[in-house]
């Protein structure tokens, strides 16, 4: 097909506008979920590829840039350190005995933000989570007061170095795209350490009071307002038939309660008074460790025909956080057809935005619920590393089977080399990450099979085709275009002003589309912005990356705040509370940071 002619219409090029209707469709496709990530960048970079917007070569070039390569052995090193154990040393230092939030939360958040300096935040946040829960339970501290912190504590020690993200690796590949220095391993240290500091002292001087929760048995109380829904169905031949709901101890269940009964087909009030018949189909509303107990009670059973062949050794428990592009999100377990389809069968849905009022099978899911899985480990090996359906996957009792164990020293020494190595320039950092990806199989920490599994290939798509796309926006003088506007409105006001509105749109951007894509489509504009107001690259390129990763105000705006969720027990407005001042004072922080040093 030809391309556009360039005729201008209002300043603008034909392929201007065209390339601005291209970037409009996808955020919409985005923000709605028509479709995986993925595949809407695909579909974008298509568009403006047809169009001649780009040359093929432009278009393709993403896929052998070495950002992505550089990603792709990250996630096979961080694989790697997860199959090992290697960060189980570290226990005590993360872990406090006080159970007050102001003493509990600055050690661990200062441990995961240093984890996440050197891995992605992704397998540091779901190695954890287990790891926080139980250390919750034994201090005697809410979840809820500890796993956003976490995910916090994650995201901002991704802003520490170059490893730390994903985006700050696409960063620094666009800037040498563009002829200019690349990122060195700690220039970010200057940004992202004060920023962690920052927000770990705004936990523990009061901002810990933003969160919801406050105890164990408050946590508790507000389980049984609906943090697990779980149907348990009596069999004929239990014991309790012709019992009552109080007499077989159904009633007073502590942190969970009897909801209703099924019989027949018709939905009853649970009676304390109420003879049990074999059949009934109790719903229950409460806590993971109920549903746990009820499980093993003899005489109860799972609606849908357990996995387990033997009952004495039911197979293990699984948590599975919903993706917002999961098949699932709109459909019921019965219309997707759960166990024919994932190999499991769903034995609760934890959700905290809503009662949930239908049965379990007939619940619409939505993203971001916790499903309670029963299913046998190659549920986790399938499931975990794709995250278009699950951005969680992990195993109630023991957390994931760990296989390498006694190769931790390795894991960690060839870790270790990497990072030495990127960082006193002896490799480059997409040599460093290879050679430290290979190692790992070489040495066994890994077998090739999970090396394979390990790499997200659609992160991969979504960097290399945002890339694409980026280069178009280049081409037809968008990002001149935004550039001119944003410096002739805000240089008057001072260069800290042009890097505030810089910040707040890509900020801006990333809560409406992927991080990585957001930074893409804004290096252009913040280079030529740094060219028109005479202020280094550097630093604006530095103010995208942060606003492109600091992503606290929504669940859906980062994977590990979804993550978290259900785990937590936490609502939308939960995060927009605690998370609108924390994104204020890491923008404050990294703004002043960046002025003071890079500018």
């Amino acid at each position: 097909m030809e391309a556009l002619a360039e005729v201008s219409l209002a300043g603008l090029t034909l392929q201007a506008w065209y390339t601005i209707l291209v970037i409009v469709l996808m955020v919409i496709a985005l923000v709605k979920d028509l479709a995986r990530t993925d595949y809407v960048l695909l579909g974008g970079l298509g568009l403006v590829l047809i169009a001649g917007i780009v040359t093929p070569q432009e278009a393709f070039a993403g896929f052998s840039n070495p950002a992505v390569l550089t990603v792709a052995s990250l996630f096979v090193v961080a694989e790697a350190v997860h199959r090992t154990d290697s960060l189980r040393f570290m226990d005590g230092f993360l872990f406090s005995r006080s159970a007050k939030p102001a003493r509990a939360l600055p050690p661990f958040m200062l441990t995961t933000a240093g984890l996440s300096a050197f891995l992605n935040n992704t397998p540091v946040v779901a190695m954890l989570i287990p790891r926080v829960q139980d250390w919750s339970e034994r201090v005697g501290l809410s979840p809820s007061k500890t796993l956003i912190p976490l995910s916090y504590a994650a995201i901002l020690g991704g802003l520490i170095t170059l490893l730390g993200t994903s985006t700050n690796i696409v960063v620094s590949g666009l800037l040498e795209d563009h002829g200019l220095p690349p990122l060195q391993m700690f220039e970010l240290t200057w940004v992202g350490l004060p920023a962690a500091i920052a927000v770990i002292l705004f936990f523990v001087l009061g901002g810990h009071r933003l969160l919801p929760g406050g105890s164990v048995a408050t946590a508790n109380a507000e389980a049984v307002g609906g943090e697990y829904f779980f149907e348990l169905r009596v069999r004929s031949d239990a014991a309790m038939v012709g019992k009552t709901v109080e007499a077989v101890g159904l009633r007073a269940l502590g942190d969970a309660y009897l909801v209703r009964v099924l019989r027949s087909g018709r939905a009853q009030e649970a009676r304390p008074d109420m003879t049990l018949v074999g059949g009934d189909i109790l719903s229950f509303s409460g806590s993971k460790s109920t549903l746990k107990k009820l499980l093993e009670r003899d005489g109860l059973e799972t609606v849908v025909a357990s996995v387990s062949t033997n009952e004495e050794h039911r197979a293990p428990l699984f948590e599975a956080v919903v993706a917002p592009s999961s098949k699932l999100v709109g459909k019921t377990l019965k219309e997707i057809a759960f166990r024919e389809s994932y190999g499991g069968v769903v034995v609760a849905i934890g959700r905290q935005a809503e009662v949930i009022q239908k049965s379990l099978g007939g619940t619409i899911i939505q993203p971001g619920d916790l499903l309670v899985v029963e299913s046998n480990r190659e549920f986790h090996h399938r499931w975990s590393r794709d995250r278009d359906e699950f951005y969680l996957v992990s195993r109630i009792k023991g957390g994931s089977r760990i296989q390498a164990a006694g190769r931790a020293p390795v894991a960690l020494l060839i870790m270790a080399a990497m990072v030495v190595s990127a960082a006193m320039n002896w490799l480059p950092l997409v040599t460093a990450a290879f050679a430290a990806a290979l190692g790992m199989i070489v040495t066994r920490c890994l077998r090739g099979r999970q090396a394979q599994a390990a790499v997200d290939v659609k992160v991969l798509v979504v960097i290399a085709a945002a890339l694409g796309i980026g280069r178009a926006v280049e081409n037809v003088g968008l990002s001149d275009l935004l550039a001119g506007a944003l410096v002739g409105s805000l240089m008057p006001l001072g260069t800290i002003a042009v890097m505030v509105g810089l910040y707040v749109c890509t900020n801006v951007l990333t809560e409406l589309i992927t991080h990585k894509a957001a930074a893409v489509l804004m290096i252009p504009v913040a280079l030529a912005a740094a060219l028109e107001s005479g202020v280094d690259a550097k630093a604006f390129a530095l103010v995208v990356a942060v606003g492109a990763a600091a992503s606290f105000i929504t669940p859906i705006g980062y994977q590990t705040n979804l993550m978290v969720m259900s785990a937590g027990g936490y609502r939308y407005r939960d995060f927009f509370r605690i998370g609108l001042p924390v994104s204020l004072l890491v923008m404050a922080v990294a703004v002043t940071m960046i002025y003071l040093v890079f500018v």
